[in-house]
């Protein structure tokens, strides 16, 4: 039976920011079906508010999935604020979420927030990746925080096309803050749902999330966890075909 795979990307990020990867995953898969969708404030719905609280991200994923015609149970493949928006659906909505793979996650049940955001990043983080009017210097600075297995030349070629994205569709300041804030507060459940198989996958060479964060999501929730040892924040960029495997390994051993 065909699957649906729910690609959902991370803070102030927009479906175009997965690139080449749904497309490899699609080949990867060619009986499923893969979609990217965007949260409110960003890409398609770069003029609506960000919620503050995940479940608002939820309320709107699901929406975007009514309008398509789909119906679940979906396959989620999401990444940090995506991956928290993943864990609130399918601790809500089991029936509706088949398998989730939690990619570089957090929760303040789990860990302290200095882990959650590495302080080495606050003040760049903030100043670079979100206040900053220049748009390729600020693509260049969220770029060379979350990813660790790419030259510096091809991250500015990428951080000027991606600084493209966001003359097209300008995540604002206040979304920026927003969504921030709703990752900041998230505060998982303290256990998952035995119905829906999941998978933690981590990058162990996150400098934005400590890996810590992955590991005592996987301990307290006696879940199985997949590490990239190299591989930086924005994993789906760093280590694609590595990303591809592992999914496809954690669905053939959940049976689903």
């Amino acid at each position: 039976m065909a699957r649906t795979w729910v690609l959902l990307r991370g803070l102030v990020r927009e479906k175009k920011h997965w690139e080449d990867f749904p497309a490899k995953m699609q080949a990867a898969l060619p009986q499923d079906r893969v979609i990217t969708l965007d949260l409110p404030g960003n890409g398609e719905f770069f003029n609506d508010p960000s919620p503050t609280r995940i479940g608002g991200m939820v309320v709107h994923a699901r929406h975007q999935l009514k309008q398509m015609g789909l119906e679940g149970p979906y396959h989620l493949v999401a990444l940090s604020l995506g991956a928290m928006t993943a864990v609130q659906w399918l601790s809500q909505a089991p029936k509706e979420v088949a398998f989730a793979a939690l990619i570089n996650t957090s929760s303040s049940r789990f860990s302290p927030f200095w882990k959650r955001l590495r302080p080495a990043n606050y003040v760049r983080l903030i100043r670079d990746g979100i206040l900053n009017r220049d748009k390729v210097s600020k693509e260049q600075a969220i770029l060379e925080i979350t990813s660790n297995l790419h030259g510096r030349e091809y991250l500015h070629q990428l951080a000027e096309k991606w600084a493209e994205y966001a003359r097209m569709q300008p995540v604002s300041v206040a979304n920026s803050l927003r969504q921030l804030l709703a990752a900041m507060r998230f505060h998982a459940p303290a256990s998952l749902p035995a119905s829906v198989p999941a998978l933690i996958i981590n990058g162990g060479g996150d400098r934005l999330v400590s890996p810590d964060c992955s590991q005592r999501m996987a301990d307290a929730w006696q879940l199985p966890i997949k590490v990239h040892p190299q591989a930086g924040h924005d994993l789906p960029l760093d280590a694609p075909q590595w990303l591809i495997n592992s999914l496809i390994e954690g669905v053939t051993e959940s049976g689903k």
